[in-house]
């Protein structure tokens, strides 16, 4: 059986034990942080129009996420995850951003929601890729990214796992979400032309980096999302011609995979 095939069925397997497992539930003191800084009026209402299709509240339990963990936020972007995991972890826990210098400018215009973030770890793949002293935290997160690094080359995204596995502690979580591309499309090609990723890709690179994989889950699904249009045509950018617009508003976001890996 070749390698393909071998990844095949064991992401079949997974996801078909995926659907008959009912997601990891945090604490209930966790659950009632995480609605309230849904709910929070940090937020902009542009960002809380995506609370349908990106799950915050379920994607963060299924993670496994707990107020007293120390956690780093992979690239955040424009901090939607942020605005979430700070309040949460705010009085117990510990939030690290591995970001560019550009993402201080968002935690100081809030030090009440962000102001015990931090330090920010300096993160530029692929020539800044440490976290951390090794074995340090509890989870890393990581929402939408990955295809960046493959965009720069396959040994930046190995580089990027490795370096998430070096820094979480044993038995730490690694909370991977992404968009999802046709099963077993060239990664690099699908990564660059449509910022998506193959989900046998990622199971085989997580196993290669020796994670486990502790669970699949569908909660960011989309069947709708023909999975061979660039992402950034679908909700919210719509950068595609006006006339495509209404077509791509009715798939919604795009299809993702979701995952937790553990290091054993």
């Amino acid at each position: 059986m070749n390698r393909r095939i071998c990844v095949a069925f064991l992401a079949s397997t997974l996801l078909i034990a995926a659907a008959h497992a009912a997601s990891v539930a945090a604490p209930d003191a966790t659950t009632a942080l995480l609605q309230k800084a849904v709910a929070g009026d940090w937020r902009s209402p542009a960002h809380k129009a995506r609370d349908p299709y990106r799950h915050p509240v379920e994607t963060l339990q299924f993670f496994g996420l707990k107020a007293n963990m120390t956690v780093i936020e992979l690239q955040p972007g424009g901090g939607w995850f942020t605005e979430i995991l700070a309040p949460v972890l705010h009085d117990h826990g510990h939030l690290l951003e591995a970001s560019g210098p550009k993402f201080a400018e968002k935690i100081k215009a809030n030090p009440a929601v962000f102001g015990r973030i931090g330090p920010l770890i300096p993160f530029d793949p692929p020539k800044q890729v440490r976290l951390g002293a090794n074995n340090s935290v509890d989870m890393v997160v990581s929402f939408r990214n990955a295809h960046d690094w493959m965009m720069d080359s396959p040994a930046t995204a190995d580089a990027v796992f490795k370096a998430v596995f070096d820094v979480l502690k044993h038995g730490g979580v690694f909370g991977f979400e992404e968009h999802r591309a046709k099963p077993f499309a060239d990664a690099n090609e699908s990564a660059t032309a449509l910022h998506r990723f193959p989900e046998d890709y990622i199971i085989a690179m997580a196993l290669k980096t020796g994670f486990r994989i502790a669970g699949v889950s569908e909660i960011n699904a989309n069947p709708k999302d023909p999975q061979d249009v660039n992402v950034h045509r679908l909700l919210p950018d719509l950068s595609g011609p006006d006339s495509e617009h209404e077509a791509m508003k009715a798939i919604g976001e795009s299809d993702r995979m979701t995952m937790r890996f553990v290091k054993p």
